[in-house]
C-alpha cells in the first residue's frame, strides 16, 4: 500500500487565523444623553455633580464607547471630562459606538503582527471560524501583508481562493 502524503503540510503555506486577533472583553457604551437635563441639555454644574456621583467601577476592565444618542449640543470639554474618569478604569475607551470600538481594537490587534515573519511566503487567511471576523479584518490583514508576501490566499489550506500573487 502506498504511503499517504499530506501535501498540504508539505506545501509551505503559512496560515493566519484572524480569530486569534479578535478583540477580547466586554464592550459597553457610555451615553451622554443619560446625564443631560431632560435628556437634551447639558447644565455644567449638574453634569459635573453627576460625574462625581457616578459609580465608575462599572466600567473597570471593559471596552467603552463614548456616545451621545440624541441630537444635543454637548461642549467638547464634557467628553474630555468623561474620558478622565473612564480611561484609568476601562481596558479601552474612545469616542464611538460599540461597533466602532470593536473595529478599532481589531485593527490595533492586527497591527501588532510582525509581518516580516511572512516575508516571501505563501499565506492563507483562514476563512471559516466560530466568530464573525468581518470585512475590516480581512481588508487590513491584506493591506499589512501585501508589501512582504509572495502570495495571499483565502480559505483553508486544502481549498483556497487566490487573492494576490507577487509579480516577479
Amino acid at each position: 500500500m502506498d504511503e499517504i502524503i499530506n501535501k498540504v503540510a508539505q506545501s509551505g503555506l503559512e496560515t493566519i487565523d484572524l480569530e486569534h486577533y479578535y478583540p477580547q472583553g466586554e464592550t459597553v457604551e457610555f451615553d451622554m444623553k443619560d446625564h443631560l437635563f431632560m435628556g437634551m441639555i447639558l447644565k455644567e454644574k449638574d453634569f459635573r455633580a453627576a460625574m462625581q456621583l457616578l459609580d465608575w467601577e462599572q466600567f473597570r476592565g471593559k471596552n467603552v464607547g463614548l456616545i451621545c444618542s440624541v441630537d444635543a449640543v454637548i461642549p467638547l470639554w464634557a467628553y474630555m471630562l468623561v474620558m478622565t474618569n473612564l480611561q484609568p478604569l476601562a481596558s479601552y475607551a474612545a469616542f464611538g459606538n460599540a461597533d466602532f470600538i470593536h473595529k478599532t481594537l481589531y485593527l490595533q490587534n492586527l497591527d501588532k503582527i510582525d509581518v516580516t515573519a511572512f516575508a516571501d511566503k505563501r499565506v492563507v487567511i483562514k476563512g471559516c471560524g466560530d466568530k464573525r471576523v468581518g470585512e475590516i479584518a480581512y481588508a487590513e490583514i491584506t493591506r499589512l501583508l501585501l508589501p512582504v508576501v509572495k502570495s495571499i490566499m483565502y480559505g483553508e489550506p486544502c481549498s483556497t481562493v487566490p487573492v494576490y500573487k507577487k509579480k516577479s
